[in-house]
């Protein structure tokens, strides 16, 4: 009875959080995010790739391989990505159903494509590389049934990618048919319309910018409350 008591009282193990950051970024932008992870008691692993000279598929991959020389496949993982980073988390989770899945958070990832890629694509593709076809172009792999994906989004219109968002957004207006306000609103970056998923099982708007949202305590808590209880906190 007495060892029964004991492993109740237990706490239960924490999964190992892999952060993987986003387009023109290195692991040192998810370091905020993992430190206040980590004080809550999460193991973390910045994952590092090259976002412009390698695809989608090829991150993905290597992903796949640190993990085969680093960590138990019997023991689940949680994914973090940030923008293009959460583009490589459902490539990975759909390519490698080896790995166990806990739960996973995408923080203002363009699901569905991104509009401000699209211009960037069009004007110098250079600048987008590798990471748009089959991930910023919205051709992403599908996310398993089986994975829990939580959405974090941002409203705080800040980021050289507003230029070619309000661009956008004067053009919309225009149209014959123009959109609600809401439909126009974004992180500076990516809109809210974009982040969104129908088979995600929550999604949350923050008062954050794109990359304001790594530094913010608010967004980690909610990040860190979603792995814990796979929804977000209200």
């Amino acid at each position: 009875m007495q060892q029964k008591e004991m492993e109740q009282k237990a706490p239960k193990r924490k999964n190992l959080v892999i952060l993987i950051h986003g387009l023109h970024q290195t692991t040192w932008m998810m370091r905020p995010l993992a430190k206040r992870l980590q004080a809550q008691g999460f193991a973390t692993h910045q994952y590092s790739y090259r976002s412009m000279r390698d695809s989608i598929k090829t991150n993905s991959l290597r992903l796949h391989e640190w993990l085969s020389a680093n960590h138990n496949p019997d023991h689940p993982i949680d994914l973090v990505g940030h923008s293009l980073g959460g583009l490589i988390i459902r490539d990975f989770v759909a390519q490698y159903p080896k790995w166990q899945i806990g739960r996973c958070v995408t923080l203002g990832t363009p699901h569905i494509g991104s509009v401000c890629a699209d211009y960037i694509w069009r004007l110098t593709p250079a600048v987008v590389g590798r990471s748009y076809v089959d991930a910023l172009d919205g051709t992403v792999a599908p996310l398993p049934k089986h994975v829990t994906l939580g959405v974090i989004a941002g409203n705080r219109p800040y980021g050289l990618g507003q230029l070619f968002l309000q661009y956008h957004n004067r053009k919309l207006r225009k149209s014959d048919k123009p959109p609600l306000n809401e439909q126009l609103a974004h992180d500076g970056t990516v809109y809210i319309e974009e982040t969104k998923i129908e088979s995600a099982a929550d999604h949350i708007i923050m008062p954050v910018s794109h990359t304001g949202m790594l530094v913010n305590p608010e967004v980690a808590e909610q990040t860190r409350y979603f792995l814990e209880h796979g929804r977000f906190k209200r």
